[in-house]
């Protein structure tokens, strides 16, 4: 990778630039990432199936893009950027919240992120790059929770402690974007 990844303190102040590999080595040094979760007019969300290249989490089912601004790109740019590159999608997106962890893979590496998470709605086509997305489709939300809660080992762990926070204390910004209740009182 040309560019640099954003290193971080963990009041998101900037403290210096590193590789995307450096950055996920051994525990990982804390950078900025983001996460963007699309829904449809079907009140459906696109999940991806990450591709057998990524080093970390291959294959594992995930939010809709997840990825990293470089040094000078602030993250709704380069969110904006890699839903385009990875989705063939471009959208509004809205800012949900800004949370850090922290997670192992095998002797691999770590995701160690300060990750901003946006929603954005989309129909249409989706030109998924492959390079990026083993597979992806849209699933509806409590078929989503049914299969996170019967086999959360397939799922990245960012994925699954995201979408907890958002049915929890996002519903009515996910009601409001998708002018409609996909949310009940659960």
């Amino acid at each position: 990778m040309k560019n640099k990844l954003i290193i971080v303190d963990q009041t998101d102040q900037i403290i210096g630039y590193e590789s995307k590999e450096d950055c996920h080595k051994g525990e990982g040094i804390l950078h900025r990432a983001f996460s963007i979760f699309i829904f449809n007019d079907c009140k459906e969300l696109l999940v991806q199936r990450r591709s057998f290249l990524k080093p970390l989490w291959p294959l594992y089912w995930s939010n809709s893009v997840c990825s990293h601004p470089c040094k000078g790109e602030d993250c709704e740019a380069a969110a904006h950027r890699r839903l385009t590159e990875e989705l063939g999608i471009s959208t509004t997106l809205n800012f949900l919240y800004k949370f850090q962890y922290q997670a192992r893979y095998d002797e691999t590496g770590s995701e160690n992120e300060l990750c901003s998470v946006f929603i954005g709605k989309a129909n249409g086509v989706v030109r998924n790059d492959i390079s990026e997305i083993a597979d992806w489709k849209y699933i509806n939300p409590d078929d989503l929770d049914r299969e996170i809660n019967s086999n959360s080992e397939n799922f990245t762990p960012w994925f699954r402690m995201e979408w907890a926070r958002i049915r929890k204390d996002f519903k009515e910004e996910i009601n409001s974007l998708l002018k409609t209740k996909i949310f009940n009182g659960q």
